[in-house]
């Protein structure tokens, strides 16, 4: 197993993934134990596949459809650490085919980009956030637009009233000045009260902000505590996610028989 800092220039930045490469797929049921063991948002596993791996993602409580930021350590594992030599992986995943490239220290995820819908306020949002955003935007998340970036670097909303929610979690995102848009991301419902850096989010965001902004090429940071710079390219109904990521540690699960 490795433990990788993905969205990070240097150590102890960006968003950590655990991924774990297999021969073959062992049963659900301990994937998801290993997975609530390593108490990280998400924990990455793959198998070799003829396309290149199959891939999947679960958080401590439940596996989900996409991942940004652990497919960006997956591909890093494989590049810098098990010999991949190829300049492009594909990966089968619950949401198709994801292909990654590698642009010298960089790496491009080609992702679905996920438009998302306006969608009345609920109250018990609003009661979450502690405000009402100007904006309510719904693609499996709450697109919650905010009017600053103060007000979303200065956010503290109850974790067990977003719990609630009918949708997975609620991204909050405002205008920036260093960057095109800043943005935080809340999911506690399937673990992960805040995290750091997530990078199917911004296959939300990123659609939004370039009809908003009338541009297909931004950049983006995700003000989480340890915080993580994403840059997006729209491109027609795919979203191209760069980043690059940073090993943490090495290690090997010991698997009961």
């Amino acid at each position: 197993m490795y433990q990788v800092d993905a969205f990070a220039t240097r150590l102890y930045e960006g968003n950590p993934a655990a991924v774990c490469p297999l021969e073959r797929w062992l049963d659900d049921s301990l994937l998801q134990a290993i997975a609530e063991e390593n108490n990280l948002a998400e924990t990455a596993f793959l198998v070799p596949s003829k396309k290149g791996f199959q891939l999947r993602w679960f958080t401590p409580v439940a596996e989900v459809e996409l991942c940004g930021h652990a497919t960006l350590a997956s591909s890093h594992v494989l590049f810098e650490h098990l010999g991949y030599a190829a300049p492009t992986i594909t990966f089968e995943t619950l949401s198709g085919d994801l292909v990654v490239s590698r642009q010298g220290a960089l790496l491009e995820m080609d992702f679905p980009a996920l438009p998302p819908v306006p969608c009345p306020v609920p109250d018990a949002l609003v009661a979450a956030l502690g405000l009402r955003p100007v904006e309510l935007c719904q693609n499996g998340d709450y697109l919650a637009v905010l009017e600053s970036e103060e007000a979303v670097r200065a956010l503290a909303p109850d974790f067990e009233k977003l719990s609630s929610l009918e949708l997975r979690g609620v991204i909050v995102t405002a205008p920036a000045t260093e960057v095109d848009f800043v943005s935080r991301y809340f999911a506690p419902r399937i673990g992960i009260p805040e995290d750091p850096v997530t990078g199917s989010a911004h296959c939300v965001l990123a659609p939004y902000w370039a009809k908003r902004l009338g541009k297909d090429i931004l950049k983006a940071r995700q003000v989480s505590r340890r915080g993580g710079r994403v840059d997006c390219r729209v491109q027609g109904d795919r979203v191209v996610l760069t980043g690059s990521a940073v090993t943490f540690m090495q290690a090997e699960i010991v698997v009961e028989p």
